[in-house]
């Protein structure tokens, strides 16, 4: 059964709604536009709040999904939750669907932590939103609540192997954002 979970949750993950719904709605591919992701972020850019506050949600939901149904399956082994957790926010960030080249992991990994540490997750959407707010620069923000998830998280998580989970999605979101804190740090990095 955790093989099972784990694959339902990578392939829930894999769900490109980005892409999918841009093609759909908008007529254009994402991926020509913008900074080419097919998150949230750059589904702003490309076809407006709207669709990219509609991606964003489901962007979590499908981090969401596959844990909460692992812990209801499975309410006694958070390792197997952290693995369904992992593997649908990888999932989102090498979608099979699209060879591998997928978004930053930013809302999936929010959708889990919603799930398994909510406290982190409401703590870090708080950091990203008054961060955004000051800077208008969502990677900024996005590295913000990422570190205040982990920081949280370790005060709050009801198992530790959660705890783990929020600071081994901070080092992926520090990996797929590795190019945002270049130009961070050079202060080229795109403002809304």
């Amino acid at each position: 059964m955790t093989s099972a979970l784990v694959l339902l949750g990578y392939l829930a993950g894999s769900i490109p709604f980005g892409v999918l719904l841009t093609r759909w709605l908008r007529g254009v591919d994402v991926r020509t536009g913008g900074s080419g992701n097919i998150g949230a972020t750059n589904v702003t850019r490309v076809a407006g709040k709207k669709l990219g506050a509609v991606v964003l949600l489901l962007d979590a939901i499908k981090g969401a999904l596959p844990v909460v149904l692992a812990v209801r399956l499975l309410p006694d082994a958070p390792t197997v939750h952290v693995a369904v957790g992992l593997a649908a926010v990888l999932g989102h960030i090498y979608p099979v669907w699209l060879k591998l080249q997928g978004g930053k992991g930013v809302a999936t990994a929010l959708g889990v932590l919603l799930v398994l540490v909510p406290q982190a997750a409401l703590a870090g959407a708080l950091a990203y939103v008054a961060v955004f707010a000051v800077s208008r620069v969502s990677s900024l923000g996005s590295l913000a609540a990422g570190a205040t998830a982990v920081g949280t998280s370790a005060l709050t998580a009801r198992a530790v192997e959660y705890a783990g989970l929020s600071a081994l999605l901070f080092a992926l979101m520090l990996w797929t954002h590795r190019g945002n804190i270049l130009r961070l740090a050079r202060r080229t990095e795109r403002r809304f």
